[in-house]
């Protein structure tokens, strides 16, 4: 990802937010057979406060990554959205996209059985606590015997990031005045209107004029 000093992202605890708020990512590895892709879920390591991170794969995806021998390069995809150049007024503009993007890379751990059956344990507990009736992950009609055989089937990792690249492109490069028209298209009932967008835009916004 092509970096913008304007727009880059470096404030740890907002990655921190940025990847607890989108766990769903694309695991990317170079392989002799070409670049290889995976979409799984990722949590923040919670015995870490920086930005190691734990998940897993399905076997065989761990064969076709190389988990834990080759560098693999993590996907977070915030709030993102087009953004017509009729926001900008009456001046020579082009579309856009805005986005809040962030590139973990680094050679991943592999996980014990033990440490895996923890992440999974967290990753169910994770989504289900939102659920009016949760059916965790060692609950009836689960059996341990049945939560041991899943985890057979998959590979735990976590993941210390040895690279960092995260790009932040709310509009920070337009006046205020425009940043608020884009919010309020963004807010309304329009085609493109993307409240998560505007939202990460209203919290830019408001960081750059704080004291």
């Amino acid at each position: 990802m092509r970096q913008n000093p304007s727009f880059a992202m470096t404030d740890v605890a907002e990655l921190r937010r940025l990847i607890d708020r989108h766990p769903w990512m694309t695991l990317v590895s170079s392989t002799p057979d070409g670049l290889v892709a995976s979409h799984y879920a990722v949590l923040l390591d919670e015995d870490s406060d920086d930005l190691t991170v734990v998940g897993h794969v399905g076997k065989p995806d761990d064969l076709l990554h190389g988990l834990g021998d080759r560098e693999l390069l993590l996907v977070v995809q915030g709030p993102h959205g087009y953004i017509s150049p009729g926001w900008y007024g009456d001046v020579q503009s082009v579309p856009t996209w805005n986005f809040v993007s962030a590139h973990l890379s680094g050679i991943p751990e592999v996980l014990t059985p033990q440490e895996n059956l923890k992440v999974l344990d967290r990753l169910v507990e994770r989504f289900e606590r939102r659920m009016p009736e949760p059916r965790r992950m060692w609950e009836r009609p689960n059996d341990p015997a049945y939560v041991e055989r899943l985890e057979r089937g998959t590979v735990g990792f976590r993941l210390r990031p040895t690279r960092v690249v995260a790009k932040r492109k709310l509009s920070q490069n337009k006046t205020s005045d425009v940043v608020e028209t884009i919010i309020a298209e963004l807010s309304g009932d329009g085609p493109y209107a993307d409240p998560a967008l505007a939202a990460e835009m209203r919290r830019a916004a408001d960081a750059r004029v704080r004291p």
